[in-house]
């Protein structure tokens, strides 16, 4: 039996806010930005990711949803940490720190892509024009 099973909703509810509080915290007080809690669009949830092969006999691949939106949000998350660390690199000539921003916000860009997965269009990616879908 789950930790979800043994509690009602709001009591779980209250004890995932709970920890997600702490952890914040525990990342504000050692100086790192803490990781955004994006929640994927209901629609999606329990879905899969199916992809088909070109070539008949080759077997398709399955991924639940879940999944694939959890390594979305990480790619974001990494990206900020890497911004981050360019930003303050002492030794980053300030051309070099623009061009490499640049290639960072292509890549937002290209995730762009993934939008229609989160739940709240706020916190889909943002590409070079800088407007939210």
């Amino acid at each position: 039996m789950s930790m979800q099973e043994d509690l009602d909703r709001t009591d779980f509810d209250a004890l995932v806010h709970t920890v997600r509080q702490a952890v914040r915290e525990e990342f504000n007080r050692v100086g790192h930005t803490p990781p955004a809690d994006y929640e994927m669009a209901s629609r999606w949830e329990g879905g899969e990711v199916v992809i088909k092969p070109s070539r008949p006999g080759l077997a398709e691949k399955v991924i639940p949803v879940d999944g694939f939106f959890h390594k979305i949000v990480m790619v974001r998350e990494r990206l900020r940490v890497l911004e981050q660390k360019i930003n303050n690199h002492p030794k980053l000539a300030d051309a070099d720190r623009i061009e490499l921003e640049d290639y960072i916000t292509r890549i937002y860009g290209s995730l762009t892509t993934f939008n229609f997965l989160f739940e709240n269009r706020t916190d889909g990616f943002v590409g070079q024009s800088g407007e939210r879908p």
